[in-house]
Protein backbone atom coordinates (compact mmCIF):
# COMPACT_ATOMS: atom_id res chain seq x y z
CA UNK A 1 0.00 0.00 0.00
CA UNK A 2 1.25 3.08 -1.17
CA UNK A 3 1.60 6.35 0.91
CA UNK A 4 -1.02 9.01 -0.10
CA UNK A 5 -0.33 12.93 0.58
CA UNK A 6 -3.57 14.87 1.37
CA UNK A 7 -3.94 16.38 -1.54
CA UNK A 8 -4.16 12.96 -2.70
CA UNK A 9 -6.10 11.79 -0.63
CA UNK A 10 -8.63 14.66 -1.52
CA UNK A 11 -8.90 14.69 -4.60
CA UNK A 12 -9.82 10.96 -4.74
CA UNK A 13 -12.13 11.39 -1.91
CA UNK A 14 -14.15 14.78 -2.27
CA UNK A 15 -15.91 14.40 0.94
CA UNK A 16 -13.07 15.33 2.73
CA UNK A 17 -12.35 19.42 1.08
CA UNK A 18 -15.28 20.67 3.44
CA UNK A 19 -14.03 18.89 6.60
CA UNK A 20 -10.27 20.04 6.02
CA UNK A 21 -11.36 23.46 5.38
CA UNK A 22 -13.25 23.31 8.47
CA UNK A 23 -10.35 22.54 10.48
CA UNK A 24 -7.88 24.50 8.56
CA UNK A 25 -9.88 27.74 10.02
CA UNK A 26 -10.66 26.33 13.46
CA UNK A 27 -6.73 26.06 13.31
CA UNK A 28 -5.71 29.32 12.61
CA UNK A 29 -8.70 30.53 14.23
CA UNK A 30 -7.40 29.01 17.52
CA UNK A 31 -3.97 30.07 16.75
CA UNK A 32 -4.91 34.00 16.12
CA UNK A 33 -6.11 33.81 19.67
CA UNK A 34 -3.62 32.51 21.46
CA UNK A 35 -1.00 35.30 19.61
CA UNK A 36 -4.05 37.81 20.29
CA UNK A 37 -4.14 36.83 23.90
CA UNK A 38 -0.36 36.64 24.54
CA UNK A 39 0.89 39.33 22.36
CA UNK A 40 -1.25 42.13 22.61
CA UNK A 41 -1.67 44.89 25.54
CA UNK A 42 -5.22 45.15 25.47
CA UNK A 43 -5.72 41.50 27.04
CA UNK A 44 -5.07 40.97 30.88
CA UNK A 45 -4.95 37.79 32.48
CA UNK A 46 -3.81 38.95 35.79
CA UNK A 47 -6.31 41.26 36.94
CA UNK A 48 -4.72 41.54 40.38
CA UNK A 49 -1.43 43.14 39.71
CA UNK A 50 -2.58 46.29 37.93
CA UNK A 51 -6.39 47.27 37.85
CA UNK A 52 -5.69 49.92 34.92
CA UNK A 53 -3.11 47.98 32.31
CA UNK A 54 -4.44 50.33 30.08
CA UNK A 55 -2.53 53.41 31.10
CA UNK A 56 1.17 51.50 30.12
CA UNK A 57 -0.15 51.51 26.63
CA UNK A 58 2.09 53.72 24.17
CA UNK A 59 0.22 55.85 22.72
CA UNK A 60 2.97 56.61 20.09
CA UNK A 61 3.01 52.78 19.20
CA UNK A 62 0.44 51.66 16.36
CA UNK A 63 -2.31 49.33 18.32
CA UNK A 64 -4.13 48.56 14.95
CA UNK A 65 -3.05 46.17 11.64
CA UNK A 66 -3.62 49.40 9.64
CA UNK A 67 -3.55 53.22 11.28
CA UNK A 68 -4.33 55.94 9.07
CA UNK A 69 -3.51 58.93 10.39
CA UNK A 70 -3.42 58.35 13.84
CA UNK A 71 -2.49 61.35 16.16
CA UNK A 72 -2.72 61.42 19.87
CA UNK A 73 -3.84 64.11 22.20
CA UNK A 74 -4.87 64.37 25.98
CA UNK A 75 -8.34 64.89 26.80
CA UNK A 76 -8.88 67.35 29.13
CA UNK A 77 -11.80 66.21 31.17
CA UNK A 78 -10.38 63.14 31.32
CA UNK A 79 -7.52 64.41 32.67
CA UNK A 80 -9.49 65.99 35.41
CA UNK A 81 -11.03 63.21 36.33
CA UNK A 82 -8.14 61.19 36.67
CA UNK A 83 -6.24 63.51 38.77
CA UNK A 84 -9.37 63.84 41.17
CA UNK A 85 -9.63 60.40 41.32
CA UNK A 86 -6.24 60.17 42.24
Amino acid sequence: MRDMGLFQLMMKKKELIPMVAFVSCAGFAALYSCWHALRKPEVVFNKTGNPEPWQNVDPTKPQKLLTINQEWKAIEELEKVRSVTK
